[in-house]
């Protein structure tokens, strides 16, 4: 009997990275020289289902990937290929090619003045600003979200280093997304990140009447080729910036930002003060 839908989601419109893994699929299908139907009835799905798959209509379930792999004699590709898929999948399209460009990155710099940047954030922060944003996710698009942005933050720790500067606006903290037991642990997982070596965080005051940042949040990174590249990011848009004079401003920005901005000692003092007024 075909096996219900367990993957948690429904038809996606397809993209890139879905295609990709329904052409491995599709490939080893006909290596074997077996039709959907045939291999419907092997992996206990719908033909609907393998169809959409191939099609990269719809995210694999890991009960499809791991029966798919021996059902085919794939050599472990089709594992693989869902690996690379998952680590992509919950990340926004527009912000994909940007977290490409952070696993080559040697130096990362953040202003944030929405909410705690994605390689800082808690489960449970994350869990709370997904919940507050309409429309409402499906839960296994939530969770796709959550294991997304935890995978990025084993950034923070990898080998060689990367530099990592962030910028975060008071405000942003005492908001309290999530309430207060929320807040309350996400500051305690700031000032650990704040311990380590190679990550430097710095508060904006609330009142700061220099302030270079009021066009908005941005990003720079500078890649292993010494490259440095912008990132900023709107309502569902997300834009990567090349252009030497755009960085060159950007860079102009930053570094009034940093002056500013608490410096990363007095910026731990503050945190841990508002860790105590909670």
């Amino acid at each position: 009997m075909a096996s219900q839908d367990d993957s948690g989601d429904g038809e996606v419109e397809p993209d890139s990275d879905l295609r990709n893994f329904g052409e491995t699929v599709k490939a080893f299908r006909k290596r074997a020289e077996l039709t959907q139907e045939q291999v419907a009835d092997v992996v206990r799905y719908s033909v609907q289902y393998v169809g959409s798959v191939e099609q990269g209509r719809r995210h694999p379930s890991a009960k499809f990937v791991s029966r798919a792999e021996e059902a085919l004699d794939a050599f472990g590709v089709i594992r693989i290929a869902a690996r690379q898929l998952q680590r992509r999948r919950g990340l926004a399209s527009w912000f994909r090619r940007w977290a490409e460009l952070e696993d080559i990155a040697v130096a990362l710099n953040t202003y944030e003045c929405r909410s705690i940047p994605g390689l800082l954030q808690t489960e449970a922060y994350a869990r709370a600003q997904i919940d507050n944003v309409p429309p409402l996710a499906a839960p296994g698009e939530v969770e796709a979200r959550i294991a997304a942005r935890t995978e990025r933050q084993k950034l923070l720790h990898r080998t060689p280093y990367i530099a990592f500067n962030f910028i975060i606006e008071q405000s942003v903290i005492e908001r309290q997304t999530g309430g207060v037991e929320v807040t309350r642990e996400l500051i305690d997982h700031l000032l650990e990140c704040a311990k380590l070596p190679n990550v430097d965080i710095q508060i904006m005051p609330t009142i700061q009447p220099l302030h270079a940042g009021t066009d908005g949040p941005f990003q720079l990174l500078e890649t292993e080729d010494n490259e440095w590249l912008g990132y900023s990011e709107g309502q569902k848009t997300g834009h990567v910036i090349s252009d030497p004079k755009a960085i060159s401003v950007l860079h102009q920005r930053y570094a009034k930002l940093r002056i500013q901005a608490l410096n990363p000692a007095d910026s731990v003092g503050l945190l841990m003060r508002l860790r105590g007024s909670l």
